[in-house]
């Protein structure tokens, strides 16, 4: 069974600007960020200009896109309204199930972070691995497949997703580009800031084109 909806003919994917959460992140800390929810942190003043870079870019595309869907955090709506300035773009539709993983109790801590104040869940995650782990109050990797595994099935035509790092891999997964075993030994940051990734319907689903591009940003 075709993991997109049959009448997806392509499928771009960028990944929201820097944010200020990117930014700030030191792994010799404890926290990378706090005081916000994670659905309230902005993009930097470079994430503005990466997303207006990445908006000149997919106004050259052809064809033009029929379909925007776009997470409903702050940081991902920033770049989908800078980026979306060419008069050929749809309205945008907000969808949750497009959203970043829910990182429950673990929010804004850095691994050292997790290992002394949560040793337990650190201890979980190192028994189950990283990508079944299921934080208290959060998900695993397979519950944010299962969200988007049904938002994939209802799109059509040409379709533009402003989202998240994990939900780029995760697309990948879906459709066969990558197994957990690949996943497991890559980290998310791989797929950089306001990077774009594109697949192609053929006669055998859907085929990867292009992977984290960031020509536009240079």
């Amino acid at each position: 069974m075709d993991a997109a909806g049959p009448g997806l003919q392509s499928l771009t994917i960028v990944r929201h600007g820097e944010s200020t959460a990117n930014a700030a992140r030191d792994t010799s800390a404890e926290e990378f960020i706090t005081g916000t929810r994670d659905a309230d942190v902005p993009l930097t003043e470079l994430g503005a200009a990466q997303a207006a870079a990445t908006g000149k870019r997919l106004a050259e595309f052809e064809p033009g896109f029929d379909l925007v869907v776009c997470s409903p955090y702050a940081r991902t709506r920033e770049t989908a309204r800078i980026a979306l300035g060419f008069p050929t773009a749809p309205p945008v539709q907000y969808d949750e199930r497009v959203r970043d993983r829910e990182p429950g109790v673990l929010f804004g801590l850095t691994r050292i972070g997790i290992q002394r104040r949560y040793p337990e869940e650190y201890r979980a995650m190192q028994r189950v691995g990283g990508f079944y782990h299921r934080p208290a109050g959060g998900e695993s990797w397979p519950d944010v497949a299962l969200r988007l595994r049904a938002v994939l099935r209802e799109m059509h035509g040409h379709a533009l997703v402003f989202t998240h790092d994990i939900a780029i891999v995760l697309t990948r997964y879906i459709f066969g580009d990558l197994d957990e075993a690949e996943i497991s030994s890559q980290t998310t940051a791989q797929v950089r800031n306001a990077s774009i990734t594109r697949w192609e319907r053929t006669d055998s689903g859907m085929r990867l084109a292009v992977y984290n591009d960031t020509a536009h940003l240079m």
